[in-house]
């Protein structure tokens, strides 16, 4: 089994600052993609950001120059450091990670259980 565990989120206002962090544990002999996206209750889930496993990396629109996504790979971590805030940034956000359990099982994605981020005016 694998489980991927958020942390980082909470309340900060317009312009300020948060890092998010996730870490992957379990049964796990690679991983790929790891990234970060948000859901409202007005909007299906989104990509915010991902990063292979070589460090290439991938951004919404809304948040590029913004936020930068990063990774640990011998620690199995993805992070998400978050800068400019706005309130529409305001959403839950949630950890995905391809993972290969082992080395001849297929991958499969893994999703945490969200953190909020909540941006005030």
């Amino acid at each position: 089994q694998v489980q991927l565990v958020e942390s980082g989120g909470g309340l900060v206002q317009a312009g300020g600052s948060l890092r998010l962090s996730c870490v992957a544990s379990g049964t796990i002999f690679s991983i790929n993609d790891m990234g970060w996206y948000r859901q409202t209750p007005e909007k299906q889930r989104e990509l915010v950001a991902r990063i292979t496993s070589g460090g290439s990396t991938d951004y919404a629109d809304s948040v590029k120059g913004r936020f930068t996504v990063s990774r640990d790979n011998a620690k199995n971590m993805v992070y998400l450091h978050m800068n400019s805030l706005k309130p529409e940034d305001t959403a839950v956000y949630y950890c995905n990670a391809n993972i290969r359990g082992r080395r001849n099982w297929a991958p499969n994605d893994y999703w945490g259980q969200g953190t909020q981020v909540t941006v005030s005016s």
